[in-house]
């Protein structure tokens, strides 16, 4: 059921972002930026056992993120070393200064990759479906 579901999304992502090639059409409302992906990699070259010394810290300051309600979610990478959080923030600026002072970030050993999310916008074309419908 899972999978005939996601094939069932999938196929009416791809025919609603295809259904607008060759017709001149507005431009839609600006989709805003609700989460941001982070995607935090240890910086090459790093010695392991300095950022080992520091993870105990680490663990501690971004417990204190959750808690604070700034991570929605949190993941380790698969097949290499890394985090990916759900953040609850909208800016990615203050997102990277957020995360720049945890204490990795600060040691300049971890780096991260900020990615904006939004809604999916071609959802939109639905129809029925306008900007402000709940």
């Amino acid at each position: 059921m899972k999978i005939t579901l996601a094939s069932g999304l999938t196929a009416l992502i791809i025919c609603l972002m295809g259904s607008g090639l060759g017709h001149a059409q507005s431009a839609g409302p600006p989709t805003p930026t609700t989460r941001i992906l982070a995607i935090g990699t240890v910086n090459p070259g790093v010695d392991p056992a300095a950022a080992r010394a520091i993870l105990p810290t680490e663990v501690r300051e971004t417990v204190k993120l959750y808690l604070d309600g700034k991570i929605d979610q949190w993941y380790s990478l698969q097949g290499r070393a890394g985090v990916a959080f759900i953040l609850n923030v909208t800016d990615t600026a203050a997102a990277h200064e957020m995360l720049e002072k945890l204490p990795l970030g600060q040691a300049h050993l971890m780096t991260f990759e900020l990615v904006p999310l939004a809604p999916l916008n071609p959802l939109r074309q639905l129809q029925g479906m306008t900007t402000g419908s709940p």
